[in-house]
């Protein structure tokens, strides 16, 4: 097993993606701390999983929030004995507004939880590695749209934002062997997109070049596949890498 005895915790991990890291990660050894707002989802995960070689525990929280976000660490460092992974996973679209429709509201609530949810896990998560002493490793979830105009503004500044955190702790924290990498998915088949409800029509419209690119969607497994290799010692020398997952979509 990759992961046995490691000690991760995993956000947005009630659906999609997360959901399916933290499965993964779970029959690969690790103990999970899974992170997200829907309780009930979270139970039904923690129940799938019980005969799993890892241990799975479930946090209610709302990665907006500071307190959420410290308290999902110290759950982990409480029951695990340790912090060896943060897998910053949760994120939501923006309506695809061209920039002058964009809204106040969307932008607080995109950046609120792609942006400063990140900053509040990663920087508890620092914390916690340098008091340890022995490392650490730190995988964002960003997109191509960090990269692509595949969406619209506020969610692609969100997205490059978690880009040029993870470069600065890869560097800023590398005598101090602290990883952190991104992975940055293509269209992958999962609720974000329906979570999003009716898209800006004219926003929506500009952004059809780049849309019309894309491959067939991926699935969950690939990003999933993706977390594994870099939560896992097979990835020990790679940092600040923008790993995208998105079948060549940005080699467009």
């Amino acid at each position: 097993m990759k992961l046995a005895n490691k000690s991760i915790v995993v956000t947005g991990a009630s659906a999609g993606m997360g959901k399916h890291i933290v499965e993964l990660f779970v029959k690969e050894g690790a103990n999970v701390v899974a992170v997200a707002r829907r309780a009930e989802r979270l139970a039904a995960l923690q129940e799938s999983l019980k005969d799993a070689p890892g241990k799975l525990l479930v946090f209610t929280g709302d990665v907006s929030k500071r307190e959420d976000n410290e308290a999902m660490i110290d759950l982990a460092v409480k029951e695990f004995g340790k912090l060896d992974v943060l897998v910053n996973n949760a994120g939501v679209m923006d309506d695809m507004a061209a920039m002058a429709d964009a809204t106040d509201e969307k932008y607080e609530y995109v950046m609120g939880i792609n942006v400063y949810g990140p900053m509040c896990s990663m920087r508890k998560a620092c914390q916690v590695f340098l008091a340890q002493g022995n490392g650490g490793n730190i995988i964002n979830v960003s997109s191509v749209g960090s990269m692509h105009q595949a969406a619209g503004p506020i969610y692609c500044a969100s997205k490059a934002a978690v880009n040029a955190y993870s470069r600065s702790i890869a560097f800023g924290y590398m005598k101090e062997g602290i990883r952190c990498n991104v992975i940055a998915p293509g269209g992958i088949a999962t609720e974000i997109s329906s979570a999003m409800g009716m898209p800006n029509m004219d926003g929506f419209s500009r952004v059809r070049p780049v849309q019309a690119l894309a491959p067939q969607p991926g699935q969950t497994s690939d990003i999933a596949n993706a977390a594994l290799f870099l939560a896992s010692d097979d990835s020990a020398y790679i940092s600040g890498a923008i790993l995208p997952v998105d079948g060549g979509w940005t080699a467009f």
